[in-house]
């Protein structure tokens, strides 16, 4: 009876072990994530107003916008980190091409990643340390003149 049940828990654990690997490789679009307002302040004072998904766990920054076909305009995803870090993203498993915008310490955009090329591995990086990153329709932000220095606005981010 004990060997069956030690056997029976260790064939659990390597379900469990396996269900993990099989989240970590994942084959399809995560469900949509919890939304809030994001707006993006330019040097004229004009808004730019985004619905953004908030990836904040580490298996939601894995998948992040992976197998998603469309980024609408006014939407996106945040990408929240815990502290000031250089971010290095890519575009596994990303159909639909993205402009990736870093968000410094100061709330005001660091860098822009513009129309980022689907399904490659390339790290796509800062360059220095920031709080966040934002993921945006492919040419949004040359569209909406969104500009390094411009000011983001968020509660996820502090609100200010």
């Amino acid at each position: 009876m004990r060997r069956m049940i030690l056997t029976a828990v260790a064939l659990l654990g390597l379900a469990g072990g396996l269900a993990r690997a099989a989240d970590d490789d994942p084959t399809g679009p995560q469900p949509k994530l919890t939304t809030e307002q994001l707006t993006i302040i330019s040097d004229d004072n004009k808004q730019h107003v985004f619905t953004v998904e908030l990836a904040q766990t580490e298996q939601q920054q894995d998948t992040g916008l992976m197998f998603r076909t469309v980024v609408p305009a006014d939407t996106g995803m945040l990408f929240p980190w815990p502290q000031p870090q250089v971010s290095q993203m890519w575009m596994k498993n990303t159909i639909a091409p993205l402009d990736m915008v870093f968000i410094g310490p100061d709330h005001k955009i660091a860098a822009i990643a513009d129309n980022t090329v689907p399904y490659s591995l390339r790290a796509i990086a800062s360059g220095v340390p920031v709080i966040a990153t934002l993921e945006l329709q492919a040419g949004i932000t040359a569209a909406e003149d969104i500009n390094v220095g411009d000011k983001v606005v968020a509660a996820q981010l502090g609100g200010s």
